[in-house]
């Protein structure tokens, strides 16, 4: 498979946007939770969801900034072989 610097940057965008959705999903996740609940027992489900949610949260931060390296990475190359063409 031939990795040019329009693929890799590809590659960046699509990482970027699922660590966004991944966020996004979480988000939603803490949102719902931290609606008063009816029910006492529901709490430490609930607490697990949470701590599940911001762990997802992080995930998705890490993947989107993950993102953004591989397109700053596809930027410098691709500004490289033009030099080089130049």
């Amino acid at each position: 498979m031939e990795l040019t610097s329009v693929s890799l940057m590809g590659q960046g965008l699509s990482a970027y946007q699922s660590g966004q959705r991944q966020i996004d999903t979480a988000g939603t996740a803490i949102a719902n939770n931290s609606l008063p609940s009816p029910d006492n027992s529901l709490v430490v489900a609930e607490r697990q969801d949470i701590t599940d949610s911001l762990v997802q949260l992080k995930v998705g931060e890490i993947n989107a900034q993950a993102g953004v390296k591989v397109m700053e990475t596809a930027d410098q190359v691709l500004g490289t072989l033009i030099d080089v063409q130049a």
